[in-house]
């Protein structure tokens, strides 16, 4: 998987800083204020600096670099405004504008005594992520450099044994199933933070390194090609943090037949790649009934029967998003040994049209035994998501439930890229997921449900149709999900459609997969279900 960016902390010691190679940051609460014992000549021209009208435009968080700068041998400058009563937020963002400009130069940030210097460090590590695995030495004009070839295509096989469809050499690694490609992968420089306590910055940040681990985990999984992330691949990376000290289980479609998944097993009967159910169980939490988390993880989806336009249909590589949040987030929680109980459930499938596909008019019973009239195969995810979530609560008999899905395309319109659409049965549990949501910055949005909705999805040949219409399309998704919830549970159902791929880069982030949910499921682990002392 991509790494976050190697980060250690040192005391303060400026003795030959003149002579450092590589970048220098430094975090200056206000102009003029400046760390002893630079060069002369450096603090000459940093008073220029902060006299220039680009110093005046410079907003908290953010930084003016000036490029080889007098006095020092390094190649670049960067002076970071950063208040000393800054909050969180800023100081993310102060450490995103350091890790956006990072490259195989070692780094070198200047952070004083600054008492948000591990949330600076937490938005270097978000912000220099960079997923180019499958991008080849490239020359001058673009082209691969001359002698290079890409990944030749290698066979693999699908359920019934039969060689499937061409996928990129080794692209999953070879030993390591958690693994992915690195033939292209940029390589960092490692980063250096001086402060004036760095044994307590050290421990601070600790829980930091590993929430941008799990970050990172999440990305790369809606990064990846589906040609590679096939729902075996998917599972395969999943079994692979049993070393983390996770319980994972993988249930196969032959288990998923006897338990009566049939809604989960019509949307995948029409690929090669068979669909299953992964199990993460994190037990740090004593007796105490777990949390549960439940994803989407439709590896590919062309909607089936009911087939997207061509136009945008690359980007079904992310329909995944909830299960690759899930992942995350389990993954957080093993590395920083949560004192909680959570289960992370995924269902892993992949959508296409074949001569076995499920069509629109047919019917399918869920484990629940409710009834499903199909109206368009490209209302999946919900047929996913209802077999799983009621699976999960008659195993685990769960305290509450969140499940997390790239489910309509509606809650963009509603919401565009900022939020994420948040659907709850319990007033409480929900300002519990939004207060962790705002505290992360992570855009999340309160959106009704009601009764009045549940005659939008009334079938008049099943229990229940899959879609009611363009009207309210992410409401009346939600409202067929809430079916699947049992009497007082409380739940909260995150449609992340809109923010797990955004079209540009975010604060935390450059273009590509963004992680959210991450954060925010881990702080509500911490705030709600985590054990004191």
């Amino acid at each position: 998987m991509t790494h976050p960016v190697e980060i250690s902390f040192t005391a303060t010691d400026v003795a030959g800083l003149a002579e450092r190679p590589g970048r220098v940051a430094i975090l200056v609460p206000k102009a003029g204020r400046l760390p002893a014992g630079l060069p002369r000549a450096t603090r000459e021209a940093l008073g220029r600096a902060f006299a220039s009208e680009a110093w005046k435009a410079v907003k908290p968080g953010k930084a003016l670099e000036l490029a080889f700068p007098a006095g020092l041998k390094a190649e670049s400058l960067q002076v970071v405004l950063l208040p000393a009563d800054a909050d969180v937020a800023t100081a993310r963002a102060a450490g995103a504008s350091i890790g956006a400009k990072l490259g195989k130069a070692e780094t070198l940030v200047l952070a004083g005594n600054h008492a948000r210097a591990a949330e600076v460090a937490l938005g270097l590590a978000l912000r220099a992520y960079d997923f180019s695995a499958y991008k080849t030495k490239k020359s001058g004009n673009g082209a691969a450099a001359e002698g290079e070839a890409p990944a030749e295509p290698a066979a693999t096989t699908s359920r019934t044994g039969a060689p499937q469809d061409a996928r990129l050499s080794d692209a999953a690694g070879t030993d390591d199933p958690a693994s992915e490609p690195t033939q292209g992968a940029t390589p960092r420089g490692r980063v250096i933070f001086m402060h004036q306590n760095p044994e307590a910055l050290a421990r601070a940040a600790a829980d930091g390194a590993a929430l941008a681990e799990g970050v990172f985990f999440t990305r790369d999984l809606v990064n990846e090609p589906a040609n590679v992330l096939t729902t075996g691949d998917f599972a395969d990376r999943l079994l692979a943090m049993r070393e983390l000290g996770l319980e994972v289980e993988v249930l196969e479609e032959d288990e998923l037949a006897k338990l009566g998944m049939r809604a989960l097993l019509a949307v995948g009967q029409g690929s090669e790649s068979p669909s299953k159910v992964v199990v993460m169980r994190w037990n740090g939490g004593g007796d105490a009934a777990p949390l549960a988390l439940v994803g989407k993880g439709v590896v590919f989806d062309t909607g089936g029967i009911s087939i997207k336009p061509a136009a945008g249909m690359e980007e079904m590589t992310m329909d995944m998003g909830g299960a690759g949040v899930v992942a995350g987030v389990m993954r957080v929680l093993a590395l920083r040994r949560a004192k909680a109980n959570v289960v992370g459930l995924v269902g892993l499938v992949e959508n296409m049209p074949d001569g076995r596909a499920q069509r629109p008019g047919d019917i399918v019973r869920s484990m629940k035994g409710d009834t499903i009239e199909v109206i368009n195969t490209d209302a999946e995810g919900r047929l996913v998501l209802a077999d799983v979530l009621w699976y999960a609560q008659q195993r685990f008999k769960p305290a509450a439930l969140v499940d997390l899905a790239t489910l309509t395309g509606a809650v963009i319109i509603a919401l565009g890229h900022e939020n994420a659409g948040v659907f709850s049965n319990d007033d409480a549990f929900a300002t519990a997921v939004l207060d962790a949501a705002k505290a992360e910055g992570e855009g999340a949005w309160r959106l009704p449900l009601g009764p009045a909705y549940d005659k939008l999805i009334d079938s008049r040949l099943a229990d229940i149709k899959n879609t009611g219409g363009r009207a309210a399309g992410s409401i009346t998704a939600a409202q067929f999900l809430q079916r699947f919830v049992g009497e007082g549970l409380p739940w909260v159902h995150l449609d992340i459609a809109g923010v797990a791929l955004p079209p540009a880069e975010t604060g935390l982030a450059p273009k590509g997969a963004s992680g959210w949910g991450v954060m925010t499921l881990d702080r509500l682990v911490r705030d709600r279900f985590e054990r004191r002392g």
